[in-house]
């Protein structure tokens, strides 16, 4: 049974690991009131190109040492060395990487936006200052989570968020249609963040000048880089290739889009940031590596939780949209809505795959895998936003995820030994993708909020079928307490 210890920890979690991902969305009507969709579009590119950063300064430190800790939890002195010499590292090369494109940086944006109104300077330094920043703060993150610390993980995080949240406000207020306030709250927020957080550092664990793979292998380090690059094709690319066909202020459209969904990114993620510690805890304990029942139940309540959050979003958020938007230029967004939220149920069921292979170091495996689909994906990008624009752009990350999927299955099994539920990993979430998908796309949208009501009510259905059994158990429980 899931202890009531996992869900407090899991609720902290989820709420602080949103906070950061929430300002996004909390902030969504001030950008709506301030920022014309071409500007939001910038901010867009501008937060992307932050997250690329973010990614080659943390160098997939936020997963060896997620892996590692357990490794050397038992031995102080290791694990004290281990961990200053990996933020000394990310410190050092965040540094490098920042002046070197202080130095080539506008070149690289004239080279890349031919002809656009996006600049390096101030905007584009101020994404490679935040995404440093964001590197830091995100490891140290990941080793609250992995020391399952969520009273100050939930701390650090409001304190991010209230920042960030305030700034925003204040500079949109004060410099409308610019990107002062928006980017430079997270300048800020950020820089507090990493301040303490190498503070923290060196007051638990000291300093060390030692290399990072001196108690590990540097090959591990690089091939997770090299798929969290890939990922960050997979994920934010679009934004770059929607500006070669379509106008900037059609990026903006699709980020409000997808961030009118942050409430289903946060679950997802606070989810899986209370399961991981858990999984790995059991994966890396085990003698003969495999799926059990304790590690299944985790992801088929993930499963369904999402899948729920899904159809409930889809009902909930193009209703509010149309109340609030009005004649605004971003109501130009609620048609992708529903399209853009069954990319979470790929999204999903994809990580119960993805874990075996970190536990496993078969970071090798899954980068190779991940540049499959990556080229499969951009390619299918390109092709299909010739013609269908967004929509083709969305579809083509329907295929990327399920083709993903079954390629991960396929190679895992080499390793891990699995033995699965199939109907409340696949099934399940599979009825929910194509009801949604078929009559979306068929079905006239004159009375839409009574077909996305049904939406919601067939999920219900479908979980209650799947998951009857656990819901007896659940009621004969309380029965006897």
């Amino acid at each position: 049974m899931i202890s009531r210890g996992f869900i407090k920890k899991s609720l902290i979690y989820t709420v602080a690991g949103a906070l950061p991902m929430a300002s996004a969305l909390l902030l969504l009507p001030f950008y709506i009131a301030y920022l014309p969709t071409d500007v939001y579009g910038a901010l867009s590119i501008c937060l992307t190109i932050a997250i690329f950063i973010q990614v080659v300064v943390t160098y997939s430190f936020d997963t060896s040492l997620f892996i590692h800790y357990h490794e050397f939890k038992h031995d102080r002195q290791k694990l004290s060395v281990y961990i200053s010499s990996v933020f000394l590292f990310i410190a050092i090369f965040g540094f490098c990487v920042a002046v070197m494109l202080s130095l080539v940086g506008g070149l690289a944006y004239d080279l890349i936006f031919p002809g656009s109104t996006i600049s390096f300077y101030p905007y584009g330094f101020m994404a490679v200052a935040i995404g440093v920043f964001q590197a830091i703060f995100k490891v140290y993150c990941n080793l609250l989570q992995t020391r399952e610390k969520p009273t100050t993980f939930l701390l650090a995080n409001v304190f991010v968020f209230t920042i960030i949240a305030v700034g925003t406000i204040v500079g949109l207020e004060y410099s409308p249609a610019t990107l002062t306030g928006p980017l430079g709250s997270r300048v800020l927020a950020g820089g507090c963040a990493a301040v303490w957080a190498m503070t923290m550092i060196v007051i638990e664990f000291g300093v060390h000048f030692k290399s990072p793979w001196q108690l590990t292998s540097s090959s591990f380090n690089a091939y997770t880089f090299i798929y969290q690059l890939q990922q960050w094709a997979i994920n934010y690319l679009d934004n770059f290739l929607i500006m070669l066909f379509l106008p900037l202020s059609s990026v903006g459209i699709y980020d409000f889009a997808k961030k009118c969904l942050v409430p289903v990114e946060l679950m997802m993620n606070g989810l899986n940031a209370s399961i991981n510690p858990r999984v790995v805890s059991i994966m890396s304990g085990q003698e003969q590596k495999q799926s059990s029942p304790e590690v299944n139940r985790y992801y088929y309540g993930f499963v369904a939780v999402i899948a729920l959050l899904v159809c409930l979003s889809i009902l909930v958020i193009p209703f509010g949209l149309q109340f609030f938007l009005q004649n605004s230029d971003y109501t130009n967004a609620i048609q992708y809505i529903p399209y853009v939220a069954l990319v979470y149920l790929f999204k999903v069921t994809r990580l119960y795959f993805v874990v075996p292979f970190a536990v496993l170091k078969q970071m090798k495996t899954l980068t190779i895998l991940s540049f499959i689909i990556t080229i499969v994906k951009v390619g299918l990008m390109v092709v299909l936003m010739m013609e269908w624009h967004l929509y083709g752009l969305i579809f083509s990350s329907f295929v990327a995820y399920a083709l993903e999927i079954v390629i991960l299955r396929l190679n895992l099994q080499k390793w891990y030994f699995l033995k699965f539920n199939y109907v409340k990993l696949f099934l399940v979430p599979f009825v929910i993708f194509a009801m949604i998908l078929l009559l979306e796309s068929f079905v006239s949208h004159s009375n839409a909020w009574m077909l996305h009501s049904a939406y919601a009510l067939g999920c219900m259905v479908l979980l209650f079928i799947a998951y009857r059994n656990e819901l007896k158990f659940i009621t004969v429980t309380k029965s006897l307490k």
